[in-house]
């Protein structure tokens, strides 16, 4: 199985916009935790509005989609979003602009960067997370010896099997007979290893002729907002489910 994880951590000193905005994509699509400092303005808007001029200032946004600005004074933030927010990042006439946005109440940060003078990204786990040991092989071989902690029937046929868009980690059926197929990761995932199930997913419906049901589980310890928001757009189903058991 080849993997797509970038080093933990990255640190990038003055990079250009485009260089940020591709770095900042891919950790906040992985779930990474992001520090950036450089000349900013920020804008809030939802329960009131309020402006922040440009200034130097620090930003982090942490895995369950806390937001926080700092100045280079006091310990409390100056803009703060609270988990469960959502990130996106753009490049606008040359500056870097990151916006959080949050669902209820409707509440949307904006911090737009002329200039990001150090870049960060650090791949960290809370909670349960730290606790994850083991690789995906320990994984697969946890689900062969219970197949009942994927779902109630499900029975494992074959590892590794090949698919034109590259090797299937599990192949099995349910209990009704309908083909399954797993994809294992052994930490937190983002869209890219969606996107990789769903090519599995595709490749096996053209193998054994489109009328045929395939379910494709995505198993891993947890998966972020965009993943888990792809999955239900692509029809995939998720697992949580860790290399080794908890305790």
């Amino acid at each position: 199985m080849t993997t797509t994880e970038e080093p933990s951590p990255v640190s990038l000193s003055d990079p250009s916009p485009e260089e940020a905005h591709t770095r900042l994509e891919a950790a906040i699509d992985r779930g990474a935790l992001v520090t950036a400092f450089g000349r900013c303005t920020v804008e809030y808007d939802g329960r009131a509005a309020s402006s922040l001029g440009p200034g130097d200032r620090h930003l982090m946004l942490k895995p369950d989609g806390t937001v926080l600005v700092h100045t280079a004074e006091g310990q409390k933030p100056v803009n703060w979003q609270p988990p469960g927010c959502t990130h996106a990042v753009s490049v606008d006439d040359g500056r870097v602009e990151i916006r959080s946005l949050r669902s209820n109440p409707n509440e949307e940060l904006l911090v737009s960067f002329e200039r990001v003078a150090h870049l960060a990204t650090f791949d960290a786990s809370a909670g349960t997370d730290l606790s994850v040991s083991g690789t995906e092989a320990d994984l697969k071989r946890r689900i062969l010896e219970e197949p009942e902690l994927i779902e109630p029937g499900f029975r494992p046929l074959a590892t590794e099997r090949e698919t034109p868009a590259g090797a299937v980690d599990v192949y099995g059926e349910d209990a009704e007979g309908t083909v399954m197929v797993l994809e294992l990761k052994r930490r937190r995932v983002g869209p890219d290893a969606v996107g990789q199930l769903d090519r599995y997913v595709g490749a096996l419906e053209r193998e054994l002729h489109a009328d045929v049901e395939i379910r494709g589980v995505l198993v891993a310890p947890s998966v972020t907002d965009r993943a888990r928001r792809l999955l239900a757009t692509k029809g995939l189903e998720f697992v949580s489910l860790t290399p080794a058991p908890e305790g």
